[in-house]
């Protein structure tokens, strides 16, 4: 699920709506090696999920025997080598990317948080790794990248809120040849998940996908993909988002996100949940926010109609662009209806730069979950974060994340009850 889906938003806004000068992104090429970066991005996680000992809880698959706690802490490294692009009419590039898990506690009794990958005795392996490469070309502001990537599109998103990120196998294109609008399309036939090593471990069987973001003014932008991932689905996206200042401390934002979801081929998405082939639904999500000072206020409504749950996660486990997919659940059930209260408070305002607090409310009803046909669920989230603003170690975060979940069916996302507690040290070295 993708937590931080606004964020990703006003990424492909700015990607879209960049300013041009009167010479192209080539044309302002300084090199191959000129124009290199290199960072590592170290993330250290601490995951604590509690099941409550609900019976419906975490399963452990070698002791045959449910338990009541899962707990793991872990180091990752994100190395991103980005070089520059050759000199002349078409440049030539190379990115390469290396990762690397390194376990610092866990148990017998209390892996499988998602962290690591599970040994045949149950237990997480101790280290893993996995790494990738790219060959890059740009001709004036249209760059095309074949092989391993990491991807943003609302429909084809590669997830990472784990340790390590999924990193995506296959060829996309992306142009901002005119002002104020972003294309993109990309064909990928895998996806490595966050906690695996080999290749295509989501088992992709192709997918394609096309769209574009268009800043219509400074203030009102939109978006529309489709895609199509083999014997699965194929999706239809659309995207409005509008933000006004009000006065300099004030403003408001309307975002509205669309998806309309159809069964392709073998159907296996909702085949794999209740032996019916049938997907037709529509997922959306509608939110307001209000900014005043240090203070912002959300709500959002969401709601799913149709045949089956909106369907996502072979196509990358961040391809749900939805208001209410928040910690721990997405709210994306059959029939659901789902709305949220949120509220962040920027502690600059008085005087302590960079640091944050949020927490936010969700309830969700009506869910057709295949053993009701009412099925709620609520999550509430309260996170602080803090990102060191000079120093040795500036731009280190320090973050708490707490999630309450509760449901009204046991076999509902897997369990009824959980207590999720996350704590997350980021450090992003920048080296070129």
């Amino acid at each position: 699920m993708r937590v931080m889906k606004w964020s990703m938003i006003a990424l492909a806004v700015s990607a879209g709506t960049s300013q041009f000068a009167m010479a192209s992104a080539q044309d302002d090429s300084k090199g191959f090696v000129e124009d290199s970066t290199f960072g590592i991005n170290t993330r250290a996680l601490y995951f604590s999920r509690d099941f409550r000992n609900e019976p419906t809880g975490g399963y452990d698959t070698v002791n045959g025997k449910n338990k009541s706690r899962s707990e793991e802490t872990g180091l990752g490294f994100n190395a991103l080598y980005q070089s520059g692009f050759t000199q002349g009419t078409i440049g030539v590039g190379f990115d390469a990317i290396g990762l690397l898990g390194i376990k610092l506690d866990s148990g017998k009794g209390r892996a499988d948080t998602g962290l690591f990958p599970n040994a045949s005795d149950g237990r997480s392996q101790d280290d893993y790794s996995k790494g990738g490469a790219a060959v890059k070309f740009r001709i004036s502001d249209t760059v095309l990248k074949i092989g391993d990537q990491y991807t943003t599109a609302p429909v084809f998103a590669t997830d990472d809120s784990r340790l390590l990120p999924e990193v995506a196998e296959g060829t996309s294109i992306t142009s901002n040849e005119i002002k104020g609008l972003k294309l993109e399309a990309g064909h990928f036939t895998g996806i490595t998940a966050q906690r695996q090593t080999f290749r295509d471990s989501l088992h992709l069987p192709s997918a394609n996908f096309g769209g574009a973001v268009y800043s219509f003014t400074p203030e009102l932008t939109g978006s529309l993909y489709y895609s199509k991932v083999e014997d699965y689905f194929r999706k239809i996206y659309s995207n409005i988002n509008y933000t006004h200042a009000l006065s300099a401390d004030q403003s408001f934002a309307i975002d509205f996100n669309i998806y309309d979801t159809k069964s392709d081929g073998a159907g296996l998405q909702r085949a794999e949940k209740d032996g019916t082939t049938k997907l037709d639904n529509r997922a959306y999500s509608l939110q307001g926010a209000y900014t005043y000072q240090a203070h912002t206020f959300t709500l959002a409504y969401q709601k799913v109609s149709g045949d089956g749950d909106y369907g996502y996660g072979v196509d990358g486990g961040g391809s749900i662009f939805l208001a209410n997919s928040v910690a721990r659940s997405d709210f994306n059930a059959e029939d659901e209806k789902s709305w949220q209260a949120r509220y962040d408070l920027n502690m600059a305002t008085f005087g302590v730069p960079g640091l944050s607090f949020m927490t936010r409310y969700v309830n969700g009803s009506g869910a057709n979950t295949g053993t009701t046909s009412n099925g709620k669920e609520w999550e509430r989230d309260i996170e602080a974060k803090y990102v060191i603003q000079s120093g040795p170690a500036k731009d280190l975060s320090l973050r708490v994340r707490q999630a309450t979940y509760r449901s009204s069916d046991g076999v509902y996302y897997g369990s009824a009850s959980i207590d999720e507690l996350r704590l997350i040290a980021q450090y992003p070295l920048n080296i070129l």
